[in-house]
């Protein structure tokens, strides 16, 4: 018997296919909500509504002609304040974001809208916005993510991506595909683009061009899981093998009968 033949979906116990389809099932609307986050956190920052390359640029290297609470406010703090003390704030850090208009003006909102999440007792990995030295920190020229909350993150991003996609891989391991390069392929590519996407986030703070290796790192994994998980679905249920290969490899057994 062919091995690739014995280990096809339609030869496994049904437990262990009702396992693998409990497991797509759920990676798929988690895949959805990260990519929504990944909107959420990103898009917006350079006042355009829509996920940019400029985007991952003041994200990653900063804004040169802005702020860090000015991007935050642009991007992902963009539904936490109102139109209005938006434009107090902006007024505020293009006027020089003095401390004195910040006591007058600027605290009573930061007080009323922000300090809830941004204090240190609540979230030390936030920004502190309860007193001017916190602020003004958030008030200084955008110069994009720090180098140790991009280490914390890249180490979170890799071990998570590499799990998602080496379950991923697996299940998929299972389907019939020819010729066996475009499996090969598929399995393959979303770690190597893991590791082009995280390195790029660092180099970006050097070249600027390198955003759109980001950008075509998640596209490659998105067309990957995309693959993976329709490829192994289908086969798994929908699928009827070629009758060469069922013939080579004995009778095909029944669903109902597998355990």
């Amino acid at each position: 018997m062919a091995y690739v033949n014995s280990v096809h979906f339609k030869f496994l116990p049904m437990s262990m296919r009702m396992l693998f389809t409990m497991v797509l099932m759920v990676f798929g609307p988690g895949y959805m909500m990260a990519m929504f986050q990944v909107w959420e956190s990103h898009a917006g920052r350079d006042g355009n509504p829509m996920l940019s390359a400029q985007d991952l640029i003041i994200a990653y290297s900063g804004n040169k002609e802005g702020t860090k609470l000015e991007s935050a406010l642009k991007g992902p703090m963009a539904s936490m304040l109102d139109d209005a003390n938006k434009k107090v704030i902006f007024t505020w850090l293009h006027q020089g974001a003095s401390q004195d208009k910040f006591n007058k003006t600027i605290n009573p909102i930061m007080q009323d809208h922000c300090v809830s999440c941004h204090n240190a007792a609540a979230n030390p990995n936030l920004p502190d916005l309860t007193a001017w030295a916190g602020v003004e920190k958030v008030a200084a020229m955008d110069t994009g993510v720090t180098l140790p909350t991009l280490v914390r993150v890249s180490h979170i991003h890799l071990f998570s991506i590499t799990f998602i996609f080496f379950i991923m891989g697996f299940i998929y391991s299972h389907s019939y595909v020819r010729p066996l390069w475009i499996k090969c392929v598929v399995v393959s590519l979303p770690f190597l683009s893991l590791l082009i996407d995280v390195a790029a986030w660092y180099l970006t703070k050097l070249w600027t061009g390198f955003a759109w290796a980001v950008i075509i790192g998640g596209l490659i994994y998105g067309v990957c899981f995309a693959i993976m998980w329709f490829t192994s679905i289908w086969q798994m249920w929908f699928y009827k093998l070629p009758q060469e290969l069922v013939d080579a490899s004995g009778e095909l057994p029944s669903i109902h009968g597998n355990n």
